[in-house]
């Protein structure tokens, strides 16, 4: 064994031991960091414009401070964009991680000196919490690689700007730089089908033993070598022994994934977004990944159903209810406060908290009131595929028609696949019965002949990375939204359709 795996071992023993201890009491440790950063924030300007000096719990702070996305918070960006201090948190952020935004063109995201080991730290203890459950470390010792954007950094107003898995790749440890892949140089590289084929030929014939990234590139990643080889991923990389996955859901990519690879391998959930890594799969065993509540951010939870309301109910960790769909709001040593990152979430056990990432509170279909959500397009699709194990997924998306040139309004599935199932037809009967079980509203629908069940509309097999293409969001940390309540995806993946 190589020291890497030697060490690693006391060293998961050890952060298993912490994070048991703060895990057991996540309210207390909330509470605790919810004082911290209040306190610390009160000089700030946000401080002061929302009174921090005189929150004294947190139902003051729900007073004081609203929820709000970025388009809320952006007045404040742009006062450190103008070279201002103190402005969200002490001092000026280490960084901003460049995203893109809907409505609000580029986002610029702080972090603080304070909160880069929330991304960090977090990261590496997904890996050592498999280390200590599994007693297995070898994969620490052979190549490893992240497939992300680029790490190249800028400055905007003094600061280190962008992507947030460049910045990430400026803080990896020593002891794992000698043995991460590709090299900097290649990871450099903006186009990504060039930087996937460089890839490629610097790795196919390394010792790559972990491979991290979002499933849909790693896919293409996986692809290319195969093209390259004319063999599996299990050929090609015999000790490959880790997949560490985050920003969609993996079941639509898993068995194509698991097919490319030519076998099944231990994998690891992660939750990291540019406003702080939110929890990661802590056990092969349980389900769900690991709220961190000891991390630098302060966790709140709004209703799904009331989110769009003017007053909506916001909960802290120790009021939550087991199986409920929540906004996610975070407030954080970065200097984010009543922030709403878009996503939802659903908390399947509380001893300790695990939660499911079920979608993004703006993915929805509600056309007519039925409110469809990604957790339910995604279970009916993985039940379905259950039920025709022939049937392999690359991609899908939804989206309603409500003006169809005949018949009556539907929701319509654009679907590429690896492999069709034996019958479409009774396969798309059985994706509706799915969804029916899943939402009484669209049940209700289809019941009382407002909406007639689904048709499947079937793309090519390259239609979404087309698609990505077209759009400028090809590769690195760019997805697919699961489903979309207008026709704008819809109408432009159609020309790939079969």
């Amino acid at each position: 064994m190589g020291f890497r795996s030697v060490l690693s071992k006391p060293f998961a023993a050890y952060i298993n031991k912490q994070t048991k201890q703060w895990s057991a009491d996540a309210g207390g440790y909330q509470h605790k960091i919810f004082k911290e950063i209040v306190s610390k924030a009160s000089n700030t300007s946000f401080g002061s414009d929302h009174g921090f000096s005189d929150i004294k719990s947190y139902d003051d702070f729900k007073k004081q401070v609203p929820v709000k996305d970025y388009e809320g918070l952006s007045p404040y960006v742009k006062q450190i964009l103008a070279g201002e201090s103190d402005v969200l948190w002490p001092g000026k952020p280490a960084y901003f991680a460049k995203t893109s935004g809907t409505t609000s063109g580029t986002k610029y995201i702080p972090i603080t000196k304070e909160s880069i080991p929330n991304h960090i730290n977090s990261a590496r203890n997904a890996l050592l919490s498999y280390v200590h459950e599994s007693g297995k470390a070898k994969f620490l010792d052979g190549k490893l690689i992240f497939l992300s954007g680029a790490p190249t950094l800028d400055q905007t107003a003094g600061i280190h700007t962008g992507r947030l898995s460049g910045i990430v790749n400026h803080h990896v440890p020593g002891y794992l730089r000698t043995n991460q892949m590709p090299t900097y140089e290649t990871n450099c590289i903006e186009d990504w089908e060039t930087k996937v084929d460089t890839i490629v030929e610097e790795t196919f014939n390394q010792d790559m033993t972990l491979i991290s990234g979002i499933p849909p590139w790693v896919q293409m990643y996986f692809d290319r070598l195969k093209e390259k080889t004319g063999k599996p991923i299990k050929d090609i990389f015999p000790n490959f022994e880790m997949f560490v996955y985050g920003g969609v859901n993996f079941e639509p990519y898993r068995a194509k994934l698991f097919e490319t690879i030519g076998k099944t391998i231990p994998s690891i959930e992660t939750y990291p977004a540019s406003e702080g890594f939110i929890a990661y799969q802590d056990s092969q065993e349980e389900p769900g990944l690991l709220l961190l509540a000891n991390s630098g951010i302060f966790f709140e939870f709004i209703p799904a159903d009331e989110y769009f309301n003017d007053n909506p109910t916001r909960l802290s960790i120790d009021q939550i209810e087991l199986g409920v769909n929540y906004a996610l709001i975070i407030n954080s040593n970065a200097g984010l406060w009543g922030y709403s990152i878009g996503d939802t979430v659903k908390f399947i056990n509380k001893d300790p908290y695990r939660l499911l990432v079920t979608g993004r509170i703006k993915h929805f279909i509600s056309a007519f009131g039925e409110h469809v959500i990604g957790e339910e397009v995604e279970q009916a699709m993985k039940a379905t595929c259950q039920q025709y194990p022939e049937t392999e997924l690359v991609e899908f998306t939804v989206a309603p028609n409500v003006t169809p040139k005949e018949g009556l309004p539907l929701h319509e599935w654009y679907v590429s696949f690896a492999s069709e199932p034996s019958d479409l037809v009774a396969f798309e009967k059985e994706l509706d019965l799915q969804l029916r079980k899943r939402n009484t509203y669209y049940d209700d629908l289809i019941t009382g002949s407002i909406l007639r069940p689904l048709d499947i509309v079937k793309l090519r097999g390259d239609a979404f990375i087309e698609y990505m293409r077209s759009i400028g969001k090809l590769g690195g940390q760019n997805k697919v939204p699961r489903l979309s309540n207008d026709r704008k995806i819809a109408d432009d993946i159609i020309q790939f359709k079969l």
